[in-house]
């Protein structure tokens, strides 16, 4: 759908997986808020383009000759697009026909908002929440809010340390200034590092209670674990850490992080992945200094997000 009052792009990242965009995309055909599509498709071995090319005509398609991943996809379909907001839907998702509509009247209560993460659900328990937003606490740690709690819970707008990009909705022009997603991260830990900026530079991430997106999970990499999700993982948020905390935040969290990288070892280890953690970590301090830091922050800012980084341990420690 494309009018003159056209706030919002959707951009769609795919990676084979045809059956689960269709009903993606099927889902969008209820949803009266005026929109575009950019789908970006990964090198797709299965007939995903094909049959964009031939049932979806008018949806913006780019199609690269080989997979680089989640951030640098998303990226095309960013700057591709000319709207007001962008709103990132992973392939393995269906929506709401007012989870749109929602997401704008959530960004919208404040021009500090960057980004503002869905109430994923569940989509084979429906009773369930997928995701509600994003944490990230002192131990180095991410977390899903309201994983696996019921959808009765997670009811009211809220400000969240992250939004998840599986289904979030993002200001574009801030993209400018905050930057975009590193591709350095390839795929995990992107959006963690995107907010993580993003409130450096003093804008925040919100949750909208009743934008209600419904989540296959894991469509894409196979399983919640797997050896090249716990190695990209673990690299990834060494990254994090290295770009975005200043000196005195390393030296301050350098025990509490340490302590989580070894928390996390072990759980890995238990689950045969042990060595794919160790591996990531190894290859995050090796290529580190390939990264571009955060520069130019003001101290509060730092001070603000580190008393967010102990206050999330407590009121998110599982």
């Amino acid at each position: 759908m494309n009018t003159t009052h056209t706030k919002v792009t959707i951009i769609i990242p795919n990676y084979n997986n045809r059956n689960l965009l269709e009903d993606l995309l099927n889902s969008l055909k209820a949803v009266s808020t005026p929109y575009d599509i950019i789908i970006i498709d990964n090198a797709s071995k299965d007939d995903s383009a094909d049959f964009i090319k031939k049932s979806y005509p008018q949806i913006k398609l780019i199609e690269n000759e080989v997979n680089m991943g989640f951030a640098y996809a998303v990226n095309q379909g960013i700057k591709s697009s000319k709207t007001e907001y962008v709103f990132l839907l992973n392939n393995d998702t269906v929506i709401d026909k007012n989870c749109i509509s929602n997401l704008i009247k959530t960004i919208e209560k404040d021009n500090s908002i960057f980004s503002v993460s869905s109430k994923m659900i569940q989509y084979h328990n429906k009773d369930l929440i997928d995701d509600a937003g994003d944490e990230y606490n002192i131990l180095g740690w991410s977390k899903k809010i309201g994983n696996n709690h019921n959808i009765s819970e997670y009811d009211e707008d809220c400000e969240v340390f992250s939004a998840c990009a599986g289904a979030a909705l993002y200001r574009r022009k801030y993209f400018e200034e905050i930057g975009y997603f590193d591709e350095n991260f390839e795929s995990y830990v992107e959006d963690m590092d995107l907010s993580f900026r993003s409130r450096l530079h003093g804008y925040k991430s919100y949750y909208s209670s009743k934008a209600l997106v419904y989540h296959y999970g894991s469509a894409t990499s196979g399983s919640k674990h797997n050896p090249f999700k716990v190695r990209l993982s673990a690299r990834n948020n060494i990254y994090l850490i290295y770009k975005n905390m200043s000196t005195w935040m390393k030296v301050i969290n350098f025990i509490f992080i340490f302590l989580g990288d070894l928390i996390k070892y072990l759980y890995f280890y238990r689950k045969g992945f042990g060595q794919d953690y160790l591996d990531g970590l190894v290859e995050g301090l090796k290529t580190r200094k390939q990264l571009e830091k955060t520069k130019n922050i003001p101290l509060k800012n730092y001070i603000h997000i580190e008393l967010s980084l102990i206050k999330n341990l407590f009121k998110y420690p599982f």
